[in-house]
């Protein structure tokens, strides 16, 4: 902790070091190994992730914890706002290539990698290819190999449509939380951030159903070809960022409860909200490039 007394606000709040980081890093050193070994066929590999993410989860509970008490203790002034503010900002640059590295490969798959299949070099080998992108024709989505099975594609309706309606709805209501935090309103606040937290958790069970229908009625799976694989991949990643936004905004609404934040100081708050309009802005590209095109 520093050395200012709480309650006041030093200049800048330099914590002393942290066994946090370390004990961190070996949790997901657990991740990333029993990840790797399961997928590779080790029965111990799925103990060894569930050991780690549990263990990764109890340090980020105690981090989190300790962070949120020196907040509330008046030890966080301008300068750390401010460093809090760009933190965020740059995660949420890197999220921005992270996605935009996924619709580059969506893209190039559609307008090089497909097309130059079917081009006359490789007319002897797959003379029964067509070099259409799925969502554009029907039947070209068999593998003239024979390597995949066939499948439909998803359309936009009507599951896709229904959680691009929930996901909007819920960043005007949290827009509508925000404001009333702003001007005091907490009650009114708490009511908002529920309702954009159920909207949320509605949201991932609507994209559970679809992959449900995606293997048992469509039979489009992962190893569906170039379509299958970014299908999954885009909507996986953006269903798993929706669920770290959805935790979020659920601690934050508790902390809310909790009597935390005040009008003039709610950078926990405003950090969520910036998160989840990011995963609102992802799905729109989303659901118009992998849904719609």
């Amino acid at each position: 902790m520093s050395s200012a007394a709480p309650g006041t606000t030093p200049y800048y709040f330099v914590p002393q070091p942290s066994r946090h980081p370390v004990m961190a890093s070996f949790g997901l050193f657990w991740v990333i190994l029993g990840a790797g070994q399961w997928i590779n066929g080790a029965g111990w590999g799925k103990y060894a992730l569930f050991f780690g993410l549990i263990w990764l989860f109890g340090v980020l509970f105690q981090w989190f914890s300790e962070a949120i008490g020196e907040s509330e203790d008046g030890y966080y002034g301008h300068k750390v706002d401010l460093s809090f503010r760009w933190s965020m900002s740059w995660f949420i640059f890197s999220e921005v290539m992270f996605f935009g590295a996924f619709f580059t490969a969506l893209w190039w798959m559609r307008s090089h990698s497909v097309p130059a299949l079917g081009g006359l070099e490789n007319s002897l080998l797959w003379p029964d290819f067509k070099a259409v992108w799925p969502t554009l024709a029907a039947g070209a989505t068999a593998s003239p190999a024979g390597i995949i099975e066939p499948f439909q594609t998803m359309t936009p309706f009507w599951l896709p449509t229904i959680n691009t309606a929930l996901l909007l709805s819920s960043g005007v209501t949290l827009t509508i939380a925000h404001h009333a935090l702003r001007e005091n309103h907490r009650g009114r606040t708490i009511m908002w951030m529920w309702i954009t937290v159920v909207l949320g958790a509605t949201f991932i069970g609507v994209q559970g159903y679809e992959y449900f229908h995606a293997y048992r009625d469509l039979n489009l799976k992962l190893t569906s070809g170039a379509y299958g694989s970014t299908f999954f991949m885009l909507t996986g990643f953006h269903g798993f960022h929706v669920i770290v936004g959805m935790l979020m905004l659920l601690f934050i609404t508790l902390r809310l409860m909790k009597g935390h934040f005040t009008p003039d100081r709610h950078f926990g708050f405003e950090g969520a909200a910036w998160y989840w309009h990011f995963v609102d802005v992802v799905w729109l590209g989303l659901y118009t490039l992998v849904y719609w095109m």
